[in-house]
């Protein structure tokens, strides 16, 4: 290509096709398994299509010549190739299979290949596009490659022209010099008279005088730009396999020809099964009108300016129609240089992969969101780690610390005389499993109801929450995905949460000051005993009417009454005071392991929800910016 001229000034789209299909290709891995499986498939298509026409032959250009039934398709790609190779009927459909015609054999074999075309018409050296009404067939109707078996003359019957059913076909005969120094004048007037054709409108950024460059020499013609001329089957066919064939190579051929005629210009099978999506194919697309020797000149602008209004509608804006009649040759000669033009570009098939690249990425777009996803905020993480402590157990095993708390203290500083009473009372951080002397640390696992439905419940709700607030602004189907991740890690959770929670320390040890209110309190009980013993020694020797012993007194009372009444009452004393300090402290410990748990759990969210929810944001930000660079927009 790089000797062709233009070739250089269609190199910036050849770069920017490869950047395209490669933003496309990263869009494709980052959006499978994401994107609904229809979207997904397409754009696998339509980047296997890409890579395949890419690596075939870059000199030839594909034109597909679409039309519905009775349109003349097949008589037009005879008037436009010079032979009798389309078979013209007036039983329809006529056309069953592909047929190729094709300018410049090398190359083109592993193409037609690929566009799965049997039927193959190779014209001679010299051949030239469009011919004269009446002119010269190009070659015989039954040379070709494949097995369709032999290609008949065309027959007049299709209402739109073509050689009549008696008409001689012409033999090929081996480079005849005056026949093809003839057809080159007519290749130069063809070109010539798209500038003085009122009814053609010029394509935008196209020269229409590709007949002669500017010495007046005449066009090299097709035989130096590959092209090759696919006739199709109807696409209105009630055959479903030749539905199905247009369906196909629609996709697949560089150049798009529509012909149609006036009676169905506007059919709904056409415009809203092909052209409506074609909005981005604009560079690649011809219309032509068969049929325009029918109508009146007036009648014919009309149709031509409906017919293009239409085209607008649909995004076809800059698309020319072009009037043609097979029969008379009206236009042909138009049509043809136009197809020379886009042949001699050698830039068709890349317009078209980058029509075809620009229309996934718009199909893609309404996938992306207006800005980057920022992730899951402060707040966000905040919410989770909480919502996960609640499910973890946080409350219950801080109701445990405060009430194992308290009940240890009164173990040890209650009055001796009542606190036998609460080894009664079970210890809730041994019912729960976590009282750090039970278990080594490296095999202890919580009682917490985790696995219950009730707490599990509660972890997809948390899960769910933190999943929607890190896809704030995000469109489907990335929220869903966001969201999944971050349901996704629940069963993790239950065995990370319970870790969490055996491994944070809850303080189950003794405080300092306890001993010295259990000692006291001995103290005080031993008072009472000595008092109460003292008191028992007189009552026995009274009671023997043995010599009673003297008995102190301080200020009137016996020192053994006193023994009892002062270990009594400090005996309450010390325990009243001893309850309202480890009610203090054990509302202080609960404090600080609240504090503990909340931030295991929250260690647990950063570690396991956070990593899954952040490569999904992530990967929902890195489609963004492919989706946009593949559509030119970043």
């Amino acid at each position: 290509m790089s000797g062709h001229r233009g070739a250089t000034a269609e190199l910036p789209l050849a770069e920017s096709l490869t950047d395209a299909l490669g933003h496309l290709q990263k869009a494709h891995e980052l959006g499978t398994d994401r994107l609904p499986q229809d979207e997904i498939a397409r754009l696998h298509a339509m980047l296997d299509r890409a890579g395949s026409r890419r690596s075939l032959s870059a000199d030839h250009t594909v034109v597909g010549v679409f039309g519905p039934t009775g349109s003349g398709k097949s008589s037009l790609v005879n008037a436009l190739s010079g032979t009798d190779a389309a078979r013209v009927a007036a039983r329809r459909p006529t056309t069953s299979e592909p047929l190729a015609l094709v300018w410049g054999r090398q190359g083109s074999g592993e193409l037609l290949e690929w566009l799965g075309v049997r039927q193959r018409v190779e014209l001679p050296d010299g051949a030239v596009l469009a011919r004269p009404v009446g002119g010269v067939a190009g070659v015989h109707p039954d040379r070709h490659a494949g097995a369709g078996g032999g290609i008949g003359r065309a027959a007049l019957g299709d209402g739109a022209g073509g050689a009549p059913d008696d008409a001689p076909s012409a033999e090929v005969r081996a480079d005849p010099p005056a026949r093809r120094r003839g057809l080159l004048r007519w290749w130069r007037r063809g070109a010539s008279s798209v500038r003085s054709d009122p009814t053609m409108t010029p394509r935008p950024g196209r020269s229409s005088t590709a007949g002669a460059d500017a010495t007046g020499s005449e066009s090299a013609g097709p035989d130096a730009a590959g092209l090759i001329l696919l006739d199709l089957p109807d696409f209105d066919s009630t055959a479903l396999a030749h539905r199905e064939v247009v369906e196909r190579m629609a996709g697949q051929v560089d150049v798009l020809l529509w012909v149609v005629d006036p009676q169905k210009y506007a059919d709904a099978a056409l415009h809203h099964g092909f052209l409506r999506n074609l909005g981005t194919h604009e560079a690649v697309t011809l219309v032509a009108l068969n049929q325009a020797d029918r109508l009146d000149p007036q009648d014919l602008g009309a149709v031509t300016a409906s017919l293009g209004g239409i085209l607008a509608d649909e995004g076809l804006q800059g698309v020319a129609v072009v009037p043609v009649s097979a029969r008379t040759g009206q236009g042909v000669d138009a049509l043809a240089a136009a197809i020379r033009d886009l042949a001699e570009s050698r830039a068709a098939a890349t317009r078209r992969m980058a029509a075809d690249a620009a229309r996934a990425a718009s199909d893609l777009l309404p996938f992306t969101a207006e800005n980057p996803s920022a992730g899951p905020s402060e707040e966000a993480r905040t919410a989770l780690a909480e919502g996960l402590g609640s499910a973890a157990g946080v409350r219950v095993v801080v109701d445990a610390v405060r009430t194992s708390y308290r009940r240890d203290a009164h173990a040890v500083t209650g009055w001796p005389v009542t606190r036998w009473l609460g080894r009664f009372r079970p210890d809730p951080l041994r019912r729960l499993n976590l009282r750090r002397q039970d278990v080594m640390p490296e095999v202890r696992r919580s009682s917490l109801p985790l696995s219950q439905p009730a707490h599990r419940f509660k972890v997809d709700q948390a899960l769910r929450v933190f999943g929607d607030a890190a896809a704030v602004g995000v469109t489907e189907p990335w929220h869903t995905s966001i969201r999944d991740a971050a349901r996704g890690t629940a069963g993790e959770l239950t065995d990370a949460l319970d870790s969490a929670v055996t491994g944070t320390d809850l303080e189950t040890g003794r405080r300092a000051w306890w001993g010295v209110f259990g000692l006291l309190q001995w103290i005080a009980f031993a008072a009472l005993v000595a008092g109460l013993a003292w008191l028992a020694v007189l009552a026995v020797l009274g009671f023997l009417q043995l010599p009673a012993i003297d008995v102190p007194r301080v200020e009137g009372f016996p020192v053994p009454t006193l023994l009892i009444l002062m270990g009594v009452a400090a005996g309450i004393l010390l325990g009243v005071v001893a309850a309202l300090l480890a009610r203090w402290g054990a509302a202080r410990r609960a404090a600080r392991v609240r504090r503990r748990l909340v931030a295991a759990c929250s260690q647990v969210a950063e570690t396991v929800v956070l990593g899954p929810v952040t490569d999904e944001v992530d990967r929902c930000n890195r489609f963004r910016t492919a989706v946009l660079r593949a559509a030119g927009r970043a």
